[in-house]
Protein backbone atom coordinates (compact mmCIF):
# COMPACT_ATOMS: atom_id res chain seq x y z
CA UNK A 1 0.00 0.00 0.00
CA UNK A 2 2.83 2.39 0.87
CA UNK A 3 4.46 1.63 -2.47
CA UNK A 4 1.41 2.64 -4.51
CA UNK A 5 0.64 5.58 -2.24
CA UNK A 6 4.14 6.87 -2.95
CA UNK A 7 3.53 6.59 -6.70
CA UNK A 8 0.22 8.48 -6.45
CA UNK A 9 1.69 11.27 -4.32
CA UNK A 10 4.74 11.76 -6.53
CA UNK A 11 2.67 11.55 -9.71
CA UNK A 12 0.38 14.31 -8.45
CA UNK A 13 3.35 16.47 -7.53
CA UNK A 14 4.98 15.88 -10.90
CA UNK A 15 1.67 16.91 -12.44
CA UNK A 16 2.11 20.30 -10.81
CA UNK A 17 5.54 20.56 -12.40
CA UNK A 18 4.23 19.51 -15.80
CA UNK A 19 1.25 21.86 -15.91
CA UNK A 20 3.52 24.75 -14.93
CA UNK A 21 6.18 23.97 -17.55
CA UNK A 22 5.90 27.03 -19.74
CA UNK A 23 3.62 28.77 -17.22
CA UNK A 24 0.70 29.72 -19.47
CA UNK A 25 0.49 26.54 -21.52
CA UNK A 26 -3.10 25.70 -20.68
CA UNK A 27 -4.56 28.97 -21.79
CA UNK A 28 -5.81 29.01 -25.36
CA UNK A 29 -3.88 32.09 -26.45
CA UNK A 30 -0.47 31.06 -25.13
CA UNK A 31 -0.83 27.42 -26.12
CA UNK A 32 -1.82 28.30 -29.67
CA UNK A 33 0.68 31.04 -30.45
CA UNK A 34 3.62 29.32 -28.74
CA UNK A 35 2.97 25.77 -29.82
CA UNK A 36 6.68 24.91 -30.19
CA UNK A 37 7.45 25.97 -26.61
CA UNK A 38 4.45 23.98 -25.45
CA UNK A 39 5.53 20.89 -27.40
CA UNK A 40 9.09 20.95 -26.07
CA UNK A 41 8.17 21.51 -22.44
CA UNK A 42 5.29 19.06 -22.30
CA UNK A 43 6.80 16.20 -24.32
CA UNK A 44 9.99 16.27 -22.26
CA UNK A 45 8.14 16.54 -18.96
CA UNK A 46 5.86 13.66 -19.95
CA UNK A 47 8.73 11.44 -21.05
CA UNK A 48 10.90 12.13 -17.99
CA UNK A 49 8.10 11.61 -15.50
CA UNK A 50 6.50 8.64 -17.23
CA UNK A 51 9.76 6.75 -17.79
CA UNK A 52 10.87 7.46 -14.24
CA UNK A 53 7.73 5.89 -12.78
CA UNK A 54 7.50 3.15 -15.37
CA UNK A 55 11.03 1.98 -14.54
CA UNK A 56 10.34 2.47 -10.84
CA UNK A 57 7.49 -0.04 -10.99
CA UNK A 58 8.75 -2.11 -13.91
CA UNK A 59 5.15 -2.47 -15.07
CA UNK A 60 4.00 -1.49 -18.59
CA UNK A 61 0.97 0.73 -18.21
CA UNK A 62 2.45 2.97 -15.53
CA UNK A 63 3.13 5.73 -18.06
CA UNK A 64 -0.52 5.75 -19.10
CA UNK A 65 -1.53 5.82 -15.44
CA UNK A 66 0.77 8.79 -14.93
CA UNK A 67 -0.73 10.63 -17.92
CA UNK A 68 -4.25 9.84 -16.72
CA UNK A 69 -3.58 11.46 -13.34
CA UNK A 70 -2.34 14.62 -15.09
CA UNK A 71 -5.37 14.63 -17.38
CA UNK A 72 -7.88 14.32 -14.53
CA UNK A 73 -6.07 16.96 -12.50
CA UNK A 74 -6.15 19.37 -15.42
CA UNK A 75 -9.82 18.80 -16.23
CA UNK A 76 -10.57 19.73 -12.62
CA UNK A 77 -8.70 23.02 -13.18
CA UNK A 78 -10.60 23.54 -16.43
CA UNK A 79 -13.88 23.04 -14.58
CA UNK A 80 -12.83 25.56 -11.95
CA UNK A 81 -12.18 28.24 -14.59
CA UNK A 82 -15.49 27.39 -16.29
CA UNK A 83 -17.29 27.77 -12.96
CA UNK A 84 -15.80 31.25 -12.68
CA UNK A 85 -17.59 32.27 -15.86
CA UNK A 86 -14.88 31.73 -18.47
CA UNK A 87 -15.76 29.96 -21.73
CA UNK A 88 -15.30 26.20 -22.07
CA UNK A 89 -12.35 26.67 -24.45
CA UNK A 90 -10.54 29.17 -22.24
CA UNK A 91 -8.33 26.30 -21.09
CA UNK A 92 -7.28 23.52 -23.46
CA UNK A 93 -6.35 20.27 -21.73
CA UNK A 94 -3.24 18.70 -23.30
CA UNK A 95 -3.53 15.22 -24.78
CA UNK A 96 -0.99 13.20 -22.80
CA UNK A 97 -2.59 9.74 -22.71
CA UNK A 98 -2.07 8.52 -26.34
CA UNK A 99 1.64 9.41 -26.25
CA UNK A 100 2.02 7.73 -22.87
CA UNK A 101 0.33 4.63 -24.29
CA UNK A 102 2.93 4.52 -27.07
CA UNK A 103 5.63 4.74 -24.40
CA UNK A 104 4.09 1.84 -22.50
CA UNK A 105 3.74 -0.13 -25.72
CA UNK A 106 7.42 0.29 -26.57
CA UNK A 107 8.40 -0.84 -23.06
CA UNK A 108 6.14 -3.88 -23.30
CA UNK A 109 7.05 -4.80 -26.89
CA UNK A 110 10.79 -4.73 -26.16
CA UNK A 111 10.33 -7.04 -23.16
CA UNK A 112 10.83 -4.31 -20.60
CA UNK A 113 14.10 -3.07 -22.01
CA UNK A 114 14.65 0.31 -20.37
CA UNK A 115 17.05 1.53 -23.07
CA UNK A 116 14.51 0.74 -25.78
CA UNK A 117 11.84 2.50 -23.74
CA UNK A 118 14.02 5.61 -23.56
CA UNK A 119 15.09 5.68 -27.21
CA UNK A 120 12.02 4.29 -28.99
CA UNK A 121 9.40 5.39 -26.50
CA UNK A 122 10.95 8.83 -26.04
CA UNK A 123 11.03 9.39 -29.78
CA UNK A 124 7.42 8.28 -30.15
CA UNK A 125 6.38 10.72 -27.42
CA UNK A 126 8.29 13.59 -29.03
CA UNK A 127 6.79 12.94 -32.45
CA UNK A 128 3.22 12.08 -31.48
CA UNK A 129 2.53 14.59 -28.72
CA UNK A 130 2.59 17.72 -30.95
CA UNK A 131 0.35 16.01 -33.51
CA UNK A 132 -2.28 14.93 -30.98
CA UNK A 133 -2.34 18.39 -29.44
CA UNK A 134 -2.55 20.21 -32.77
CA UNK A 135 -5.64 18.15 -33.61
CA UNK A 136 -7.01 19.06 -30.18
CA UNK A 137 -6.40 22.75 -30.80
CA UNK A 138 -8.00 22.63 -34.24
CA UNK A 139 -11.25 21.66 -32.52
CA UNK A 140 -11.25 24.95 -30.61
CA UNK A 141 -13.47 27.55 -32.25
CA UNK A 142 -11.32 30.60 -33.00
CA UNK A 143 -8.83 30.44 -30.10
CA UNK A 144 -7.46 33.91 -30.80
CA UNK A 145 -10.93 35.45 -30.49
CA UNK A 146 -11.26 33.72 -27.13
CA UNK A 147 -7.86 35.06 -26.12
CA UNK A 148 -8.68 38.67 -26.98
CA UNK A 149 -12.21 38.54 -25.57
CA UNK A 150 -11.07 37.08 -22.25
CA UNK A 151 -7.65 38.61 -21.59
CA UNK A 152 -5.82 37.73 -18.39
CA UNK A 153 -4.42 40.64 -16.36
CA UNK A 154 -1.15 38.75 -15.84
CA UNK A 155 -0.48 38.41 -19.57
CA UNK A 156 2.85 40.15 -20.36
CA UNK A 157 3.07 42.39 -23.44
CA UNK A 158 5.47 40.04 -25.21
CA UNK A 159 2.90 37.23 -24.95
CA UNK A 160 0.08 39.12 -26.65
CA UNK A 161 -1.53 36.77 -29.20
CA UNK A 162 -0.43 37.26 -32.80
CA UNK A 163 -2.25 35.93 -35.83
CA UNK A 164 -0.24 32.84 -36.85
CA UNK A 165 1.19 32.51 -40.35
CA UNK A 166 -0.54 29.76 -42.30
CA UNK A 167 0.67 27.71 -45.22
CA UNK A 168 4.41 27.95 -44.64
CA UNK A 169 5.78 24.54 -43.79
CA UNK A 170 9.10 25.88 -42.53
CA UNK A 171 7.15 27.95 -40.05
CA UNK A 172 4.76 25.13 -39.20
CA UNK A 173 4.31 24.74 -35.44
CA UNK A 174 3.63 21.02 -35.87
CA UNK A 175 6.84 20.49 -37.85
CA UNK A 176 8.93 22.53 -35.43
CA UNK A 177 7.24 21.10 -32.36
CA UNK A 178 7.55 17.50 -33.53
CA UNK A 179 11.19 17.88 -34.49
CA UNK A 180 12.25 19.73 -31.36
CA UNK A 181 10.16 17.48 -29.14
CA UNK A 182 11.60 14.30 -30.63
CA UNK A 183 15.19 15.54 -30.42
CA UNK A 184 14.93 16.71 -26.82
CA UNK A 185 12.66 14.02 -25.42
CA UNK A 186 15.17 11.16 -25.69
CA UNK A 187 17.99 12.76 -23.69
CA UNK A 188 15.50 14.04 -21.12
CA UNK A 189 14.03 10.55 -20.81
CA UNK A 190 17.54 9.20 -20.32
CA UNK A 191 17.98 11.72 -17.52
CA UNK A 192 14.78 10.46 -15.93
CA UNK A 193 16.07 6.89 -16.11
CA UNK A 194 19.38 7.99 -14.63
CA UNK A 195 17.59 9.63 -11.72
CA UNK A 196 15.72 6.38 -11.22
CA UNK A 197 18.99 4.51 -10.62
CA UNK A 198 20.19 6.89 -7.88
Amino acid sequence: TTHYLFIVVVAVNSTLLTINAGDYIFYTDWMWTSFVVFSISQSTMLAVGAIYYMLFTGVPGTATYYATIMTIYTWVAKGAWFALGYPYNFIVVPVWIPSAMLLDLSYWATRRNKHAAIIIGGTLVGLSFPLFNMVNLLLVKDPLETAFKYPRPTLPAYMTPIEPQVGKFYNSPVALGSGAGAVLTVPMAALGAKLNTW
